[in-house]
């Protein structure tokens, strides 16, 4: 997919809609499972770990798209 817009009936989409779409739901798999795992009273700041989670999912799924899955 690279980083390429996305042509969806003549409009073009950013790929990063695309890419947070995906971290986002990966964040709320990946909270979910530390939840059930440590627990909620070892995460003192929820808000920003959840922000930074999304970021840095969303960043890796950028990564793994843009090239990792570009070059053939």
């Amino acid at each position: 997919m690279g980083l390429q817009e996305i042509a969806i009936g003549g409009i073009f989409i950013s790929p990063l809609l695309v890419y947070a779409l995906i971290g986002l739901i990966a964040t709320l798999v990946v909270r979910s499972l530390l939840h059930r795992v440590v627990g909620h009273v070892a995460l003192w700041y929820e808000a920003w770990f959840d922000i930074s989670l999304f970021i840095i999912l969303t960043a890796a799924t950028t990564f793994l798209f843009a090239t990792v899955l570009a070059h053939p």
